[in-house]
């Protein structure tokens, strides 16, 4: 039943004139005035000023927090390596007590690692939630521009004509308006 309402939509399109081959043709000068407009959400925040410093930022960070796992890492080993090799010389309860020292500094050690890979990840949305706030404004004055009443993410339209396609247009005016913002400060898990 969907399939047939899409052809059915499909084939009003074409009837209609607007067959696909014509929607790939250059759009008029100006903005095209459309009531509806579409935006690709994850290339806007990717393709401006701010949605690349995150990327940078976020790069940076997982960075940081690789190299620390790998000295981490490296200084257990080196500290497992230790206690197996004393292990032969002490007695049973002592090693005991050795490696379950150790058990649970390793396992406290995963715990801060996957917090602060976990916060790393918090970074993107935070920022994202802060870059479409700052950008609303700058988004209305493109709707209003073209005249039009809505923009839509394209990944809610079945089809659609290429001219009411506004990515480029507001990735051009944010980074105009707003620029590469600020760093925005991650909230702590626990908040």
């Amino acid at each position: 039943m969907r399939a047939l309402r899409r052809g059915m939509l499909v084939l009003a399109f074409v009837a209609g004139g607007f067959a696909p081959a014509a929607w790939s043709q250059q759009a008029p000068e100006g903005p095209v005035q459309t009531p509806i407009l579409t935006i690709d959400q994850d290339r806007l925040f990717e393709g401006t000023l701010w949605g690349q410093r995150v990327a940078d930022r976020v790069a940076a960070a997982s960075s940081a927090l690789a190299a620390e796992n790998r000295r981490i890492e490296a200084d257990l080993t080196a500290e497992e390596r230790a206690l197996t090799d004393a292990r032969a010389t002490l007695p049973a309860e002592e090693f005991r007590k050795l490696a379950d020292a150790f058990d649970a500094r390793v396992t406290d050690f995963r715990r801060t690692q996957d917090g602060k890979a976990r916060a790393i990840a918090r970074i993107r949305d935070a920022e994202r939630q802060a870059f479409f706030k700052a950008a609303l404004p700058v988004m209305a004055e493109v709707l209003r521009g073209h005249g039009a009443i809505a923009v839509l993410d394209n990944r809610a339209i079945f089809l659609a004509a290429d001219a009411i396609d506004a990515t480029d247009e507001m990735i051009a005016r944010i980074d105009a308006e707003i620029g590469a913002g600020a760093d925005v400060p991650v909230p702590d898990e626990t908040e």
